[in-house]
């Protein structure tokens, strides 16, 4: 594009544009040959020229007065915009660049504007009223560069922005949404547990422990409820003076109480805050102590196992702890059964002097399900005069120990069971470990020659002898390289069976045995129950022991047959001998009965072993040869005989044996069974004397319980003459 000079334009009649105008200007616009300048540019309105004027076409009419374009017309569609059309002489055509050549007679209206004059001189503008003249065609127009108009910066597609803002927010809701619902849902118990945890308080409902009964359900040993007092060292300011107070009625003294207060820390770090101060305190008793309104000492709800019978059956039923857990005895060994499942109580409560439950706050509860009971076969009365007479018989004696077991014959029932020394099973803690043994089921010893009725029982039934077997008895007798000897000699004397069993001839029985064998004598030891326990129901029972038959020496042929080389605890050859008077049949003794639930119900306690071991009649005709023992004169067993009834039994005397080792003294012993026509109990007595005389304690201690349990149990007499007659020496 060329530049653009300096020098005023010039129409196209060669005058310059925006010079003064005079009169003929207003002429010249009346004609349409010329055209405003810049001053007159400054009025041009859009009301001027219209496209028909631009190009050069002429008006409808030679003669018509151009019309004022209307506004709205395409050229501009608002009234007040200012235009500036520049026209340079007869090039204004050229310069436009918009057309290559104007259209001519096409008439518009300019609106010029007039030179300025003086202030109030200028006169007002005027619009021109003939058609301007046509552009000159001749010229080739100069054509404008165009230049494309700049366009507006290019903004982000709002719709983007908001579609991703919309799924942000959506996503946000999204994950707050799901963590409230987890937090609802899922963890809504930790939370809620977490704060009830620091304001709740666990109260323990001890469950009751079943109690123990004898057969006819009278209490041996029960619970009742009780109070402990416990104390929390760290609200105790002044530990002696309370002490002092709590000494008087709880029964300790002072010093041990304040002992028991002092502050002391728990393995974790922290201060002690509950101490037992007793436990098991009467309900009288821990009303006092409340009364008082002691700081930091308490009384919550306890337990306590009262044994009303104090040592009756204590070396049956043993003891708890303070915590009712089974220690020894019975309650050891049914300490499951017997122990109940403890309630709890969780419950929301204030702090400080609100320590209360909160109305409606959380609280659960769980009840205590109490404990099962047992009822054994003991009977409380016969049990009670059983320990009598055995503690009368071993009075004086030191060192010495005592068993005594009575069993029913048909049923296999423990009805007393006693121990000698023995303890107060309310009271154990005293008590010396060994009083607390059941002697019956854990003193083992050489039993003797209460053997011998074994070894006559297996003769008769593998036909060895008959109750009319009579046989030569020498003084003595060497098997292996120990000698035995009868202590009533024979001298070489026949002897019958009952007489044989009458002076316990050692002799006899070791002569019978060598006919019977070593193997067939075994199995009837085994038959007879010896070892091997008889699960009576004692927790810690001896087995015993038998001597193998590969272990045997040349003695052994001696000793076995007359109850030595033989282990065996006094329950064990008190059941030997109740097979016997069961017409053969052993009955597997037993101490529990049944079992009662918290609910009443009563369960039997399962059906006891039994076996055959001897026919009915050779068990009654050893029952009537065991008869000779009692009845014959200057028998070993007369002291033991019953007025007014037939007893059938048998003496021994045996040796100790601690860890396999013979102890000093003998072991006395006497079982026997009446009536011996139908016998009902069977009773063996045992006593470990270490100076001796078990002898003159067992028979007598033996016969006052017979005596006393067939009147017990209300058991007719024998009939008068009934008894038979022996001979024991037959010609």
């Amino acid at each position: 594009m060329p530049p653009r000079s300096d020098e005023p334009r010039r129409d196209p009649t060669g005058s310059r544009r925006g010079s003064a105008r005079d009169a003929s200007d207003s002429e010249s616009r009346t004609s349409g040959q010329g055209i405003g300048g810049i001053s007159g540019a400054r009025a041009y309105t859009p009301r001027g020229r219209t496209v028909r004027e631009e190009r050069g076409t002429p008006a409808r009419g030679a003669n018509t007065e151009q019309r004022r374009t209307p506004r709205g017309s395409t050229r501009s569609g608002d009234p007040f915009r200012p235009a500036l059309q520049v026209l340079d002489g007869g090039r204004a055509a050229a310069r436009s660049g918009r057309r290559d050549a104007p259209a001519a007679g096409r008439g518009g209206v300019v609106r010029t504007v007039a030179p300025r004059g003086p202030a109030g001189d200028e006169p007002p503008p005027r619009r021109r009223t003939t058609p301007r003249a046509p552009r000159r065609t001749d010229r080739p127009a100069a054509r404008r560069p165009y230049r494309k108009p700049p366009r507006p910066p290019k903004l982000a597609d709002p719709r983007l922005r908001l579609r991703l803002g919309t799924v942000l927010t959506l996503a946000l809701f999204v994950v707050i949404g799901v963590r409230l619902v987890f937090l609802q849902t899922v963890d809504a118990p930790a939370y809620a547990g977490g704060g009830v945890a620091a304001r709740t308080r666990t109260v323990e409902l001890p469950a009751p422990r079943g109690a123990i009964y004898d057969f006819r359900g009278e209490p041996l040993a029960h619970s009742v409820e009780a109070r402990y007092v416990f104390a929390d060292p760290t609200l105790i300011k002044d530990p002696a003076a309370t002490a002092k107070a709590l000494s008087p009625l709880l029964g300790i003294p002072a010093s041990k109480l304040a002992e028991l207060m002092k502050p002391r820390k728990l393995e974790n770090g922290n201060a002690s805050r509950f101490e037992y101060l007793v436990r098991g305190v009467e309900i009288p008793t821990a009303k006092q102590v409340l009364a008082l309104d002691l700081a930091g000492i308490g009384v919550h709800r306890d337990e306590r196992r009262e044994v009303p019978g104090g040592d009756l059956a204590a070396n049956l039923i043993g003891f708890t702890s303070q915590d009712m857990d089974g220690l020894e005895g019975l309650e050891a060994r049914y300490d499951d059964l017997l122990s109940g499942q403890d309630g709890r109580r969780v419950y929301e409560a204030g702090l400080g002097d609100l320590a209360a439950p909160i109305p409606g706050g959380y609280s659960k509860t769980t009840a205590a399900k109490p404990g099962s009971s047992i009822a054994l076969t003991i009977d409380r009365d016969l049990q009670f005069r059983t320990q009598q007479i055995l503690s009368a018989g071993m009075a004086g004696q030191k060192g010495a120990t005592a068993a005594a077991v009575i069993i029913d014959v048909a049923t296999g029932e423990v009805r007393a069971q006693a121990s000698d020394p023995t303890y107060n099973a309310a009271k154990p803690t005293p008590s010396d470990p060994v009083a607390r043994e059941d002697a019956a089921t854990s003193f083992v010893v050489d039993p003797g020659s209460v053997h011998k009725a074994i070894t006559y029982g297996a003769a008769l039934q593998e036909g060895v002898i008959t109750p009319d077997t009579t046989l030569p008895i020498a003084n003595s007798i060497k098997m292996g390289d120990t000698w035995f000897s009868d202590t009533h000699p024979a001298n070489g004397r026949k002897m019958s069976v009952p007489g044989m069993l009458a002076f316990s001839s050692n002799v006899g029985a070791i002569t019978v045995a060598d006919k019977l064998g070593k193997e067939r004598l075994i199995d009837y030891q085994k038959r007879f129950g010896l070892g091997q326990p008889t699960r009576e129901g004692l927790p810690g029972e001896a087995s015993g022991r038998l001597l193998p038959a590969d272990e045997w020496s040349g003695s052994s042929y001696g000793s076995v047959p007359i109850g030595h080389s033989v282990d065996a605890t006094p329950l064990q050859m008190a059941a030997a001998y109740a097979a016997i008077a069961n017409d053969g049949t052993y009955v597997q003794p037993h101490l529990v009965k049944e079992t009662i639930g918290p609910d009443g119900k009563h369960t039997p306690a399962p059906a006891p072993v039994t076996r055959s071991v001897l026919s009915p009649q050779n068990a009654a005709a050893l029952r009537t040869m065991l008869e000779a023992v009692t009845t014959v004169e200057g028998a070993t067993g007369t002291t033991a005989a019953v007025p007014g009834y037939r007893v059938a039994g048998k003496t021994g005397t045996g040796w100790r044996l601690v860890d396999g080792k013979k102890q000093p003294g003998e072991v006395s012993s006497f079982i026997g069974m009446a009536p011996a026509e139908k016998p009902r109990y069977v009773i063996a007595v045992f006593v470990y004397a270490p100076g001796g005389g078990g002898a003159a304690i067992a028979n007598p201690a033996f016969r006052n319980m017979m005596q006393f349990t067939l009147r017990h149990y209300r058991v007719p007499p024998s009939p008068t003459g009934s008894a038979p007659k022996f001979v024991v020496y037959p010609r």
